[in-house]
């Protein structure tokens, strides 16, 4: 029991190991060559951690190898059209104008209900207001509506904006936290007089972020 206990553990720190090397986007967006991959890693990974009889050398090494691999297929891809049209697909338009292209939808596989739900999801309910609708490489549908059907910003109506930037956490769980400091212009100095100015008591503050205008907004831990 402790030996599994000992190789699961090792595994487990390879994994997120192994995941950091290949970046955020193999979290967030997979491409067929990233499900791949991370279908594999799974089905390496699995097995070890149920038979101690296997030896961790020989998954770490594979593992190793598919990554490698990866990565090696990335950089290829970053300075190669060709290869990466090849191994990622390109992106189809598949609704021009509000009209359907069905050519396109059937060589996708895709079905008019797969496409209304995307649309819906997007807050889409009427596929005439669509200007382009684009399947991504990943398999997401990006959507550009007619400009007759698109919001209207503050900079359509000419009005001031004025830029606070975005609001970040200094206090988190009753902890400073300097991480995005020099994002808000926030310093150590000027959290602790705002702290005793506004009277803030920090072991009771469950969240509380600032914006580079100053705009607080500060959750206290007997409001949950």
């Amino acid at each position: 029991m402790f030996i599994t206990l000992i190789r699961t553990s090792v595994l487990y720190l390879f994994v997120i190991f192994i995941m950091r090397i290949m970046g955020k986007r193999q979290i967030g967006e997979l491409q067929p060559t990233e499900l791949v991959v991370t279908l594999l890693l799974s089905e390496i990974i699995a097995i070890p951690m149920q038979d101690n009889d296997i030896s961790l050398v020989s998954t770490i090494v594979p593992v190793l190898v598919l990554v490698g691999l990866e990565i090696l297929i990335s950089v290829i891809s970053l300075k190669s059209v060709k290869i990466r049209s090849l191994m990622q697909g390109n992106s189809i338009i598949i609704i021009r104008d509000g009209k359907l292209d069905l050519k396109k939808i059937k060589e996708l596989r895709f079905t008019i209900d797969d496409i209304l739900e995307a649309l819906r999801q997007k807050d889409i309910f009427d596929i005439s207001k669509v200007q382009y609708a684009v399947v991504e490489t990943n398999g997401t549908i990006s959507v550009m509506l007619k400009p007759e059907y698109e919001p209207v910003t503050r900079g359509d109506l000419s009005l001031e904006i004025e830029n606070s930037g975005m609001p970040c956490a200094v206090i988190v769980d009753g902890r400073i936290i300097k991480t995005d400091f020099d994002s808000c212009n926030m310093t150590m100095e000027k959290l602790k007089k705002i702290i005793k100015k506004d009277k803030i008591n920090v072991d009771n503050t469950l969240l509380m972020t600032i914006d580079k205008k100053g705009n607080k907004t500060i959750i206290g831990k007997d409001l949950q």
